[in-house]
């Protein structure tokens, strides 16, 4: 099991970050998710609350070029699904799971961005409670080592997921220009039974000038109600 602390610390630019798993204590499941920028209209952002969920919204409206793949709900709430995702997708696997198709089925209509040459991969989560049972999965939707021609689609299921265990998948493997995307499964790393220290550590972890902001959620599994924590670096 890794150190999430040590992964961030050790990556000045791992892009947009998703951390899904569960409490020390196996009462919280838990998940975060971060954002970081290099461009001005990157940085240019902060998370609201929005109904059970956040979206993303300019800071300074004036400075924001182009929203298309800034401005968007990362985290929405579906009965017991909580999806929490780096882009737009987000919409697409609430109403693909409405209508009573899967997380795997929901995303077969997306592909990575279309920001060549990053072709920056869609990475996303599905975090379902019922009953006091709790599972998970991941998703990467990517392109073939910057080949835009082929999709690759990774998904990833935790079923019961151990206590104190979770997983991080982000969007790049480190800075570089192009970005190169993820590789491999979602990195096994450790939760924190605290929300607050959770928080301060992933904050505190992320590259001080790339960071934006982060989202951290731990709900409780037998009665499904949650804390949920947001950090802005533009307040």
């Amino acid at each position: 099991m890794l150190s999430l602390e040590q992964e961030l610390k050790g990556n000045t630019y791992p892009g947009r970050g998703i951390v899904i798993g569960r409490s020390a204590d196996r009462k919280q499941a838990v998940t975060a998710y971060f954002i970081m920028g290099r461009s001005t209209n990157s940085r240019n952002r902060v998370f609201v609350t929005d109904g059970e969920g956040i979206r993303t919204e300019a800071y300074d409206p004036a400075k924001l070029e182009d929203p298309s793949l800034v401005i968007y709900a990362p985290v929405r709430v579906l009965g017991n699904k909580t999806i929490v995702t780096n882009g737009d997708q987000t919409d697409t696997i609430y109403e693909g799971m409405d209508k009573q198709l899967t997380f795997e089925q929901s995303l077969r209509c997306r592909e990575f961005e279309p920001d060549g040459p990053n072709y920056t991969p869609r990475i996303s989560g599905i975090m379902h409670i019922e009953g006091g049972n709790y599972n998970y999965a991941m998703s990467i939707l990517k392109s073939n080592n910057g080949d835009p021609s082929t999709c690759i689609r990774n998904t990833f299921a935790y079923e019961n997921p151990g206590a104190g265990e979770g997983r991080f998948l982000h969007t790049y493997m480190h800075d570089g220009n192009p970005l190169p995307s993820f590789q491999g499964e979602p990195k096994e790393v450790a939760i924190d039974q605290d929300i607050d220290a959770f928080t301060e550590m992933i904050w505190n972890s992320l590259n001080e000038e790339n960071k934006v902001s982060l989202f951290v959620r731990y709900i409780d599994i037998e009665t499904g109600k949650y804390e949920t924590r947001i950090v802005n670096k533009n307040r």
